[in-house]
């Protein structure tokens, strides 16, 4: 694990890296660059270019590093080509650090869980910009994947095993199973998930949480349905290990999410940027963001979670679920 702290406008921040096999030098400067320089910055433009002199982009570090870090580049290129201006592509590992970034405005966009969406709309620090679709849907489903040989069938199965969760942050990886779990009375106000497991980790993204499954730490992992259905995420050997033992939702598909604070006018712009990434780069646009991007009423592609949060909330006051 590598931490990384500095000072920016007299607060001090303090990012963590770990588990990214990738060269750490580029990542480590793109972030300290991207803090030490407030986005927000201006020019005098007109309507039909950007007031912001740049543009920080960061996605969610739930691929395999190697991957993901050949997506950023090809991304930086296309937006810097686009409009004209600078683009940084983050992989923060910590969804806090996203959070407080957008606070502060050095981050402009950010590709967020459904649930990270809601958090930041509650701080009034971003607002929906742009969901992508699976399958010609706004939402996907969690599953729970285990060794094809085990007997597993269903959640009740898991009883007293081991499990691993995705991360503490994640919808499909957490949020929905454990809220699934308490509509089916096997966890509840009085009731933590290791008293229905034998123990719950957590890993800093899908790939992490399936690869304990994989070296026998734990029996089942949470994770998004697609982890197991496409190739973007694990390799065809892993893939053929694992089967999905019982699914739940549907989740609503992950966001972009954008700044409160940004213009109108270069919402705009942005918007008809990443609206173009759909005809102009296809296969670029579903490797990063799993899918074509489309506008939605905020409400309505949020709105499933509402009884989720309010029941992880409950559960997390009562001391029977751990902060996420």
């Amino acid at each position: 694990m590598l931490q990384l702290i500095y000072k920016s406008k007299n607060k001090i921040i303090m990012l963590t890296l770990r588990r990214f096999k990738i060269p750490l030098l580029p990542l480590i400067f793109t972030l300290c660059g991207s803090c030490f320089n407030d986005s927000s910055e201006s020019i005098g433009t007109g309507n039909n270019e950007l007031g912001l002199s740049k543009i920080v982009i960061a996605l969610k570090a739930n691929k395999n590093p190697e991957l993901m870090l050949s997506e950023k580049l090809e991304l930086e290129e296309y937006l810097s080509a686009k409009l004209k201006r600078k683009v940084d592509v983050l992989i923060p590992t910590d969804s806090s650090i996203i959070v407080e970034s957008f606070r502060n405005g050095t981050l402009d966009i950010g590709y967020l869980s459904s649930t990270d969406a809601v958090r930041n709309i509650e701080q009034s620090t971003a607002s929906l910009f742009l969901v992508h679709l699976k399958n010609g849907n706004p939402f996907y489903h969690s599953v729970w994947l285990s060794l094809k040989d085990k007997p597993y069938n269903s959640i009740l199965d898991l009883e007293s095993l081991p499990v691993s969760f995705a991360s503490r942050s994640s919808t499909s990886g957490f949020l929905i199973p454990v809220y699934d779990l308490v509509q089916r009375g096997l966890v509840g106000p009085n009731s933590s998930l290791d008293d229905f497991f034998s123990k719950t980790v957590y890993g800093t993204g899908y790939v992490s949480a399936v690869k304990k499954v994989l070296s026998g730490e734990v029996e089942a992992a949470a994770v998004s349905d697609y982890v197991y259905l496409e190739n973007n995420y694990l390799d065809d050997i892993d893939r053929a290990k694992l089967k999905i033992v019982q699914s739940q939702g549907p989740v609503p598909s992950h966001t972009l999410c954008i700044r409160s604070s940004i213009s109108n006018n270069d919402k705009k712009l942005l918007l008809n940027a990443f609206l173009e990434l759909n005809r102009e780069n296809p296969s670029l646009c579903n490797r990063v963001f799993n899918g074509k991007l489309v506008t939605t009423k905020q409400d309505k592609h949020l709105g499933i979670l509402n009884r989720a949060i309010e029941t992880q909330k409950t559960m997390m006051a009562k001391g029977v679920l751990p902060p996420s």
